[in-house]
């Protein structure tokens, strides 16, 4: 049995249908979950429920915690620890693998180019020090506890599956240039900046999770390498929307005030230094562990589009 704690979402998604290549048994776990492939079992679970959390982890070979708060720092700090703390209790209770889905919100904000799995931890946002705090558990559950795990991290990730409100490069660029508006950057037009293809995303952390010998680590899950710079992400999605490239390169105070529409926005602005220097995530040790080609990115968003697309037809 391999089970996703946080299915739904995207990543979560995706991960199922993948996942059906290694095993026919597979829980998927949520507050609303529903079934991917035929043969899924599910469980509806609030992760933040220590008894619901060990009645879905139990008889789990592998658990995949996938889960995506809302992009909200205050919940972010009351809601992580806690579901951690039960995952972790639960997989060592029912000598369960765990694989953690993770960002790279906690490293150091000096050191973005390459981003590297031996970069410092040094996180300078609150979100950065919330998922260093989890991150510190998990570790501290392995070393000390006899924990079998694994840390899978990913640049900003982008890709079919999407929901509304989520994803920064749908919310700025695809969005409103679908639209017929323009579209947005933060702080710059001029550096490069990574994305992580969901769908290579959920295959790599497949692969991690089906191999014994990667647990113990972290790693950066496939991303295409030579990212292109904002002003180029914005022509790489207009040309396959058919559109005019046209943005606006915003400020803090632009952003303030957009996020009063877009929620997530708001919450992305103490992230602004993400995107005023090059932010150039390194997944070469997976790829050659593991002889795997992401996805290049003109591939990526010709699928983003088409999703959108029929999003918006439906």
């Amino acid at each position: 049995m391999q089970t996703i704690l946080g299915s739904g979402g995207a990543v979560g998604n995706t991960l199922a249908k993948v996942l059906s290549e290694y095993t026919s048994e597979i829980r998927l776990v949520s507050r609303a979950p529903k079934k991917v492939n035929e043969t899924d079992i599910i469980i509806t679970a609030d992760l933040t429920d220590e008894e619901e959390v060990m009645a879905a982890v139990k008889g789990s070979e592998v658990v995949y915690l996938t889960v995506g708060l809302p992009y909200d720092t205050k919940l972010w700090e009351e809601k992580w620890p806690v579901i951690m703390g039960n995952v972790i209790r639960s997989c060592l209770i029912y000598e369960s693998k765990l694989v953690f889905f993770d960002n790279v919100y906690l490293y150091d904000r000096t050191h973005l180019d390459p981003i590297t799995e031996d970069k410092k931890i040094k996180p300078c946002s609150k979100k950065g020090k919330i998922r260093a705090k989890v991150a510190k558990m998990l570790w501290k559950a392995m070393m000390d506890d006899g924990l079998t795990a694994l840390i899978a991290r990913s640049a900003d990730f982008y890709g079919p599956g999407i929901q509304k409100n989520a994803g920064i490069l749908r919310e700025m660029v695809v969005r409103p240039l679908s639209k017929g508006h323009k579209a947005n950057l933060f702080a710059s037009d001029k550096h490069r900046h990574s994305y992580t293809y969901i769908p290579d995303a959920a295959r790599g952390m497949a692969i991690l999770g089906n191999t014994p010998s990667a647990y113990g680590e972290v790693w950066h899950l496939p991303t295409a390498g030579n990212p292109p710079t904002g002003k180029e992400w914005v022509e790489l999605v207009a040309k396959e929307l058919e559109v005019k490239p046209e943005y606006r390169v915003i400020t803090k105070i632009a952003a303030q005030l957009y996020g009063v529409v877009v929620p997530v926005i708001k919450e992305a602005i103490e992230m602004f230094y993400l995107y005023n220097r090059d932010y150039v995530f390194d997944s070469s040790r997976f790829e050659e562990t593991f002889s795997f080609k992401p996805t290049p990115y003109k591939e990526g968003i010709a699928e983003l589009v088409k999703a959108e697309r029929l999003k918006d037809s439906n």
